[in-house]
């Protein structure tokens, strides 16, 4: 593995920095506000996001998408991390699991969500089903040529302002040597398809303006033809998503880190108490040592997952380790930058208590912490194992 950026690579990442400067960072007061982002304001990202092509750079060029890399696009993904979770949204990067669309699907979703003209939001959390999808109650029963889906979804991410959904929901049961277990089928659902209703789901203390919405199916008709990948398979669909979701989550959970990280370094080199700036303390200065190290080895797990990734070799707990140890090293890194700045830190004004607050979610969605540890310690013993 090269630890060294390429020439393109330090190009991206001086593009994107420079892209969060100025198109996204000036906005981040007003939707802390607001709890919101203007459609307006998506608007005007999204058309420079696409004129800077930043736009669907996770798609394959033959696509029309930016063709990068696992590497370049970790890359990204760690400068956009550094603003707010809301205003992200508009530089769009389609769920990869839009790439198992086939015949008329890659002309109605997967085409118009790389050009931008459409996007999608994805269903699988339930009220009684948080990481144990098994357990999901929305039932798709199949009647001739539809199915007919019922239940219920919450959590689900922007819901509110995406144009479709990709749907799980049980279809079926099958016989195992442990009982019974429910297959599970992946769908697109058209916003305003009958017998959809989204609601607004309850406000979250993290990424304000980034909303979660509820789903509610009833007696909702779905032709066959509006599945995504096979029937009763949707676990084989999800499984490609998920591994590349958690290494954004990490990815991006090493920017936001790193900006905590610059913002206490400059309060403890000109903050003063007792005669000498607070950095000269070593109750500070090693504070910040441990978080800079932390970092750098997030950072690392990260890249070398990324890196798997691009040489096809990859495992689910590469991504597991990934995600697991920069989700937690950014709880660690933004409650020392709140303690470094003292009570100034949990003022809105300065912006550390938003890296704090938003923090917490990064180790709940997406696999809880506890989920990527079962990952991990499954991996160690399975070869241990019959």
């Amino acid at each position: 593995m090269d630890f060294g950026l390429s020439s393109e690579q330090q190009l991206l990442v001086e593009s994107v920095r420079a892209f969060v400067e100025t198109e996204l960072a000036p906005y981040e007061n007003e939707v802390e506000k607001t709890n919101a982002v203007r459609p307006e304001l998506i608007r005007q990202i999204k058309e420079r996001a696409i004129k800077a092509g930043f736009w669907a750079a996770n798609m394959p060029e033959d696509l029309g998408g930016g063709g990068l890399d696992h590497v370049s696009l970790a890359l990204m993904e760690r400068e956009l991390g550094r603003t707010s979770f809301a205003l992200q949204y508009a530089v769009g990067r389609p769920s990869n699991i839009l790439r198992a669309c086939v015949g008329e699907q890659i002309d109605r979703y997967l085409l118009p969500a790389i050009r931008g003209e459409r996007v999608e939001c994805l269903a699988l959390t339930e009220p009684g089903a948080g990481s144990d999808l098994r357990s999901m109650k929305t039932r798709a029963v199949r009647q001739g040529d539809h199915y007919v889906v019922n239940g219920t979804k919450h959590f689900i991410s922007y819901a509110d302002v995406a144009d479709f959904i990709v749907l799980f929901a049980a279809s079926g049961e099958e016989q195992t040597g442990k009982g019974a277990k429910k297959l599970i089928t992946s769908f697109l659902v058209d916003k305003g398809t009958p017998g959809l209703e989204v609601r607004k789901g309850p406000n979250s203390v993290s990424h304000r303006g980034y909303h979660h919405c509820e789903l509610i199916f009833t007696d909702c008709k779905l032709p066959v033809a509006q599945i995504l990948g096979e029937e009763h398979h949707g676990f084989d669909v999800a499984n490609k998503w998920l591994g590349a979701t958690r290494l954004t989550v990490a990815t991006q959970c090493v920017g936001r880190a790193q900006k905590a990280l610059e913002m206490a370094t400059q309060w403890a080199a000109t903050r003063k108490q007792f005669g000498q700036t607070i950095g000269k303390f070593q109750g500070t200065s090693f504070k910040l040592a441990d978080m800079a190290t932390e970092i750098q080895a997030a950072e690392w797990l990260v890249m070398n997952a990324a890196w798997k990734a691009d040489q096809g070799t990859v495992e689910d707990q590469d991504f597991a380790m990934a995600k697991l140890y920069a989700t937690e090293m950014l709880a660690r890194v933004t409650d020392h930058a709140v303690q470094i700045f003292g009570g100034m830190g949990l003022m809105e004004e300065v912006g550390v208590e938003r890296l704090w607050r938003d923090a917490r979610v990064e180790r709940i969605w997406d696999g809880t912490s506890e989920i990527q540890r079962h990952i991990i310690s499954r991996a160690l013993l399975r070869p241990h194992e019959g």
